[in-house]
């Protein structure tokens, strides 16, 4: 996709310096850019580059007044940052706006589907599935039977859809999530064998929930796991069953928490957090990653370590742990000097 200086500047509201005619069509790092490419200055760390950079146009801050003689067409907005992620969206979008029902595939009788949908190749709808407007379901996808979908939803290759699942509007489903399989349910029999418990509840996703590559998301025992309004979830996590995870809660990848675990809104929980079953955290809650949880947890804690502490209590117990053979040492050496007495 090809742009001009004057496209961008009017897709961002933003002035243009320089040149308004040259033309884009990929997409750089300030330090890396080169002719055709767009780039942008934030970072004031990054302020040298713009001085050698070879992009044709970089997006900067209204208030940036160069030092040095460009070779770059500016373009000047209220914040750039946001303004290049704005045109990572626009770029993106454009890039996957596909429409149309590809061959092969199978779309059961019964399914239903709205305005704008793409059906790629290789892709199975199950009957009495519902779909609204504008829904892209890229090849080799499953989606189960009694699936509802709302409006504007992305499900990218290979993702897997159980039967009952309900996903909301503007959701994103990457490419390998599963949506829906059974919870790791089981009882445990007097000989030692285990004795399945069936998983008859579903999953929920509600309005703007992203789901990454490789993440599982486990359908209830009875009733409903449920994600809320704007959660986002990164690659590889493990969501169990009848799990509640709180509006805008964002979980970094292969973290993993066990079933009936009710997380509240706003949490930040960093990468291969581990937390166990039936606990509660909070809302606002940040949990540092690698931690272990395995109690309930305030609203506002910040936490961190396996068992998780305080994070002010983890990192003055971690600089005596650090010293941990100093100390001995030195008591080891008072017990020989009482010891001498």
């Amino acid at each position: 996709m090809k742009l001009t200086a004057s496209q961008i500047a009017g897709i961002l509201e933003g002035e243009i310096e320089g040149n308004p005619e040259v033309a884009v069509y990929k997409l750089a790092k300030i330090e890396e850019g080169e002719q055709g490419s767009l780039t942008f200055l934030a970072n004031p760390k990054y302020t040298p580059f713009i001085y050698s950079t070879k992009a044709s146009i970089t997006i900067v801050n209204k208030d940036f007044i160069p030092e040095q003689e460009l070779t770059t067409t500016l373009i000047k907005v209220a914040d750039a940052y946001e303004s290049f992620s704005k045109l990572l969206e626009f770029y993106n979008n454009v890039k996957t706006d596909k429409s149309g029902i590809e061959e092969p595939n199978f779309v059961s009788d019964s399914a239903t589907y709205g305005d704008g949908f793409y059906f790629g190749a290789f892709s199975y709808l199950g009957s009495g599935v519902k779909i609204g407007n504008n829904v892209k379901i890229y090849p080799n996808v499953y989606i189960g039977d009694n699936v509802t979908i709302g409006n504007d939803v992305s499900i990218f290759a290979g993702a897997k859809i159980y039967s009952e699942t309900i996903i909301g509007d503007s959701c994103i489903i990457h490419s390998g999530a599963i949506i829906g399989a059974d919870g790791f349910g089981f009882s445990p029999g007097n000989n030692g064998e285990y004795k399945k418990v069936p998983q008859t509840g579903n999953v929920i996703l509600e309005d703007h929930v992203d789901v990454g590559a490789g993440t599982t998301i486990d359908r209830a025992t009875l009733g409903s796991t449920v994600l809320r309004r704007g959660v986002k979830l990164d690659n590889q996590i493990q969501i169990a069953h009848n799990v509640e995870i709180g509006e805008h809660t964002a979980i970094a990848a292969q973290s993993g928490v066990a079933g009936s675990t009710k997380i509240g809104k706003y949490c930040q929980i960093g990468g291969q957090v581990g937390i166990v079953g039936h606990v509660t955290i909070g809302d606002r809650v940040k949990i540092q990653a690698q931690s272990g949880i395995t109690r309930n947890v305030k609203d506002d804690e910040i936490i961190q370590g396996s068992p998780a502490l305080n994070y002010g209590d983890y990192n003055k117990s971690y600089v005596h742990f650090k010293n941990l053979p100093k100390i001995v040492n030195r008591l080891e050496e008072i017990e020989k000097k009482s010891n001498g007495k």
